[in-house]
């Protein structure tokens, strides 16, 4: 079974709530990414999202698209990821995610991105700037890997939550709203509407992201859905000082854990 389907299903089972995160790539360098990823396993994460820098992510707000820049400036690449990932992986067998933007996985070679991905333990693809509509593009080889292509849904899917929920797999991303990622202060969404739109079509747990900063908001939103993502908020610590990030990294992942849990 796929990492992220089993550790979702033992969440279920202990009547708790995924805490999903995500960290920029070679912001601060490598190392400074391979230290956080730890701090937040320890701290209570259950699946982390390894984000690729990209020189024009769409979906992100300023927070993520300055470490990308600062990531790229660095040197970073899809094959240090790569390299950075088999580190990880000798000491973790937590759920990993690579967050990414098409352009990246074709200018690698999409089968040997997928193979690679097998090899070094890459669990799942997130892929922001890919409709569902072109899915097909990717979707055999993720498959033939047992690589989980996360399906987003924003409040703005409307008629198509229906095909997009129906064949996802893992879990839903579930966008909090329209715009890029970032922190927000308070969210317009109808979550139990947009919730329970998608849990007409699927069984699947739901996650909510974009915006979730903070543990009071992880602890409010957690009614509606089976998982929270923060991205920003963790992003903006390491950014602030990546060579020591480990405490702060750990402390907030600590809060969040804590939040949901109450």
């Amino acid at each position: 079974m796929n990492r992220i389907e089993k550790k979702l299903g033992e969440l279920k089972e202990q009547g708790k709530k995924a805490l999903i995160t995500y960290v920029t790539c070679g912001d601060g360098g490598y190392e400074a990414t391979e230290k956080a990823v730890y701090e937040m396993e320890a701290a209570g994460a259950d699946i982390i999202e390894l984000g690729v820098p990209f020189s024009d992510p769409i979906a992100e707000g300023p927070v993520i698209q300055a470490a990308s820049v600062r990531a790229l400036s660095g040197g970073t690449t899809l094959a240090g990821i790569f390299e950075m990932v088999k580190r990880i992986r000798q000491r973790t067998d937590m759920p990993l995610l690579l967050m990414l933007y098409l352009n990246s996985i074709f200018g690698f070679g999409t089968e040997r991105f997928f193979d690679i991905c097998a090899e070094i333990g890459i669990d799942g693809v997130i892929i922001p700037d890919m409709p569902y509509e072109e899915k097909d593009e990717i979707q055999p080889y993720a498959d033939n890997h047992d690589i989980i292509s996360i399906s987003l849904v924003t409040p703005t899917s409307k008629d198509r939550i229906e095909k997009i929920a129906s064949s996802a797999r893992g879990f839903v991303y579930c966008v909090s709203s329209t715009g890029v990622t970032g922190m927000r202060s308070s969210f317009q969404t109808d979550f139990s509407k947009f919730i329970s739109e998608i849990k007409k079509y699927t069984d699947i747990p739901c996650a909510i992201g974009f915006g979730i900063s903070n543990a009071e908001q992880a602890h409010d939103i957690k009614q509606y859905c089976d998982g929270v993502i923060v991205g920003s908020a963790v992003v903006n610590i390491i950014g602030k000082d990546p060579e020591n990030c480990e405490k702060p990294v750990f402390d907030f992942t600590s809060s969040l854990r804590e939040g949901l849990d109450r």
